[in-house]
């Protein structure tokens, strides 16, 4: 997964402009945070479709605040460059929740 570094919406919305994306976002004193990363490799492996980028809310909180991220660990899908999904909140996520959510964009 590609960890993006620190970004403006502007920038970030340019680079995924063309192709599916789901961006990931959390940070790292984030215990539920820590609990869905262990399995995020075999979910990137499972939507090969998809190019995941890892986004630190605390490096990135004004392109948080823009994008209404208020709770992570959280998802959000595009496809080229629209917003496509979403699945944000402040509950730990499992493995077969975000499943279930890329699932349903299909």
């Amino acid at each position: 997964m590609q960890a993006l570094e620190q970004t403006s919406k502007d920038e970030l919305l340019s680079k995924i402009k063309d192709g599916k994306y789901m961006l990931f976002f959390s940070a790292t004193w984030c215990p539920d945070c820590a609990f869905i990363k262990p399995a995020m490799p075999e979910i990137e492996a499972e939507y090969p479709e998809f190019e995941f980028l890892a986004i630190d809310r605390d490096e990135n909180i004004d392109l948080a605040a823009e994008l209404n991220i208020f709770g992570i660990p959280s998802f959000v899908a595009f496809d080229d460059g629209q917003e496509i999904g979403r699945f944000v909140n402040k509950d730990r996520k499992t493995k077969t929740q975000v499943e279930q959510f890329i699932d349903e964009l299909k």
